[in-house]
Order: C-alpha cells, then sequence, then structure tokens
C-alpha cells in the first residue's frame, strides 16, 4: 500500500500526519520546528532528518511514500522554498513534493476543502481566502515589528503596556498588574520593563501572556476589557478585506489559532462584529489542523 505525508512547520515544532493511499490517518509524530527565517539550518537538518525517518519507517521506506506536502512560513521567497527542496532531497527522497505556504495547508485542513478563508490568531495573527474562481487574497501575517495585531503576541504586549501605563497613573489601577507580576514572579514595574527588554526574551515568551487576559476579564477589569475591544476589532480589519476582494460575504470562515480557541471574550467580541458585517458569512473553529490540510494536497 502506498502513503501520502503532511507537515505544518509551525514557530515551535512541526506536526507529521502520514495517511494511506484511501485518505485514511495511519500516523502523527511531532518534531522541531523547520522555519528558515528563525531558526539556524543545523537545527531544521535534524528536524527533517527525524521526520523522514519516521516516514520511511511507517511506510516501509521512502520509496513506498508517494507524495509530501510541506507548509511552512516564508516560502513566498524562492530561496527558502529551494533550501528545502534541496535538504529534502538530500534524504534521498524521489516521490512528488509539495512546498506550500502554511496558511494554504491550513485552510486545506480547516474546510477540508480548498475554498474558504481561515483566520489564524496564534502568536501572530493572518487571514487568508480563496473563492471558487481560484482568486487568492491574504491580510496581515507581516511579522510582530510591523504587524500581526490581535494575536497573542500583540495582547500579551497590551497586557505589558496596561502595567507600566497603569503605574505612571495614564491608566486607572489595573487588575492586570498584580497578575503579570504574579506569572513573571516580579514585584516592581522596572522588572517588568527588564524582562520586557532581556535579549533573551522573545516574541513566544510575550505571547504566552496572553491567557491573562481572561483572568482579568473574569474580574471585570476596564484596561482587559479594553484590550478585547481592540484585539477583536483589528482582527476583524484583517479579515474583512479578504472577504470583499473574493467576494465571500455569504462563504466560510474558519478560526483557528490559540487566542481564538481560547480567549472567549475576543472570540464573542469578533463574532459580533462579523454578524454586524457580515451576517450571512458561516463562521466556525477550523474542522482539521493543518497537517492534515497538508495531507490532503499531497493526495490531490
Amino acid at each position: 500500500m502506498g502513503y501520502v505525508a503532511g507537515m505544518d512547520g509551525g514557530g515551535t515544532k512541526t506536526a507529521l500526519t502520514i495517511a494511506n493511499e484511501r485518505g485514511e490517518e495511519v500516523y502523527r509524530f511531532v518534531s522541531g520546528p523547520i522555519n528558515f527565517n528563525g531558526q539556524d539550518e543545523e537545527s531544521i537538518r535534524l528536524s527533517f532528518e527525524e521526520m523522514f525517518a519516521e516516514i520511511a519507517r511507517v511506510c516501509g521506506g521512502l520509496a513506498n511514500c508517494s507524495s509530501i506536502c510541506i507548509g511552512a512560513a516564508g516560502v513566498s521567497n524562492p530561496a527558502v522554498a529551494s533550501r528545502i527542496t534541496e535538504l529534502v532531497r538530500s534524504f534521498d527522497y524521489e516521490g512528488r513534493l509539495i512546498i506550500a505556504g502554511d496558511h494554504e495547508t491550513a485552510l486545506r485542513g480547516a474546510h477540508e476543502s480548498s475554498n474558504g478563508i481561515i483566520l489564524i490568531a496564534g502568536t501572530g495573527s493572518i487571514c487568508y481566502g480563496r473563492n471558487e474562481a481560484g482568486a487568492e487574497h491574504r491580510a496581515g501575517g507581516c511579522g510582530h515589528l510591523i504587524d500581526d495585531e490581535g494575536s497573542g503576541y500583540s495582547i500579551g504586549r497590551e497586557l505589558l503596556s496596561a502595567v507600566v501605563r497603569a503605574n505612571d497613573g495614564r491608566l486607572p489601577p489595573t487588575a492586570i498588574t498584580s497578575l503579570v507580576y504574579e506569572r513573571l514572579g516580579v514585584n516592581t514595574v522596572r522588572q517588568v520593563i527588564g524582562f520586557a527588554h532581556d535579549k533573551k526574551t522573545n516574541k513566544k515568551d510575550i505571547a504566552a501572556l496572553a491567557p491573562l487576559l481572561s483572568d482579568a476579564c473574569e474580574l471585570g477589569d476596564a484596561a482587559a476589557l479594553a484590550i478585547v475591544r481592540k484585539s477583536a476589532e483589528a482582527l476583524r480589519e484583517v479579515v474583512s478585506p479578504v472577504v470583499e476582494r473574493l467576494s465571500l460575504q455569504s462563504g466560510h470562515l474558519a478560526l483557528a489559532g490559540s487566542v481564538l480557541l481560547r480567549n472567549e471574550e475576543v472570540r464573542a467580541e469578533l463574532l459580533s462584529l462579523l454578524s454586524r458585517d457580515y451576517p450571512e458569512l458561516s463562521v466556525y473553529f477550523a474542522k482539521r489542523e493543518a497537517a492534515w490540510g497538508a495531507v490532503l494536497m499531497a493526495l490531490e
């Protein structure tokens, strides 16, 4: 029996799913990240080496895996796609290879179809869509330095900002302060500033603070509720151009990513805004994960 494999290269890990030629999932595996924009080449090689060893083991040899689809960030850069291709072929894999953007595989898995819209708000944020005519459009996803509003990173930064602004008197006292102090194990605003500017602190460390927003909202904190409104509006902002350009006002939008899955306040506010602007738009959680979307692309 033949097999196919799909990979979803995220910022912290890569999910690998293997299916047989009938489209039945047979194996899942998680390895390290494969993002050439954020990882060193040696660690990426080790991740690929580990995954191809698993593919060979499960399929009874790489020759039995007819097609592999890899969804990863940054592949719109031809140099990145070329490096991934070169690396894959170095493991003597001779089958069909598809390299796609991680937003493409996420869309495919979310709807189990090649058409529709997906909004992802995890560490970063992006909206991507494709209509039945094959037209595509994406909004957001340009990185935390200039974009990614409404994401986990953005919310984490807003929480830290609320702490320093409340300390200055620019905001009334907020419950966010004690929540952030407790999470970071600090007791002064200077230590919070030190954490934010420490060279060892990365965007994932900032994004890890995002769940505190729900805790503050449960206390009815005004600053937290303001962050919810700002985040939801930012996410609506990236959905709108995709809906409008692709004429998908009556289409289907899938939600994915930790912010939309776990923060009920942001999700509820966003749904309210979308219902107001696009009452005929069908909105639901992603049906399947991006690695399965990559499997479906490999099967086609």
